[in-house]
């Protein structure tokens, strides 16, 4: 069983940063397809970041400039790196992993691709 652990949220003021972490078991990171989304209370979960394991990526706009996504493939884990917050990206937090990568960077920012999934992180952004 794949199993999704995320890890690193937080409260912070705007235009800080945060680092997100999801350790992942019992799935390779070897042709493989992960991203991050995240949801705002009364909103739908939304694409934030996805990587495939070439280490290609593809971001929402929204984000784009600001937040990192990366691998450590020989520690399984999948980071978020975000800096200059916003009060808008108040959200809990889930990492993804998709049992195929094809289409990956195509697909990879609807959370329908996705098989696995993580507990979820809160991020608070305050101004």
């Amino acid at each position: 069983q794949v199993q999704l652990v995320n890890s690193g949220g937080g409260s912070v003021q705007t235009g800080g940063s945060l680092r997100l972490s999801c350790a992942a078991s019992r799935y390779t990171f070897i042709d493989s397809c992960m991203g991050w989304f995240r949801q705002a209370p009364g909103k739908e979960r939304e694409g934030v970041a996805v990587i495939e394991s070439a280490g290609r990526t593809r971001y929402a706009d929204s984000v784009k400039g600001r937040f990192t996504i990366s691998q450590d493939n020989a520690k399984n884990t999948l980071y978020l790196q975000m800096n200059s917050l916003k009060p808008e990206d108040t959200a809990m937090y889930y990492c993804a992993a998709a049992v195929t990568a094809s289409s990956c960077l195509f697909l990879g920012l609807n959370r329908n691709f996705y098989t696995y999934w993580g507990q979820g992180t809160q991020v608070t952004v305050s101004s």
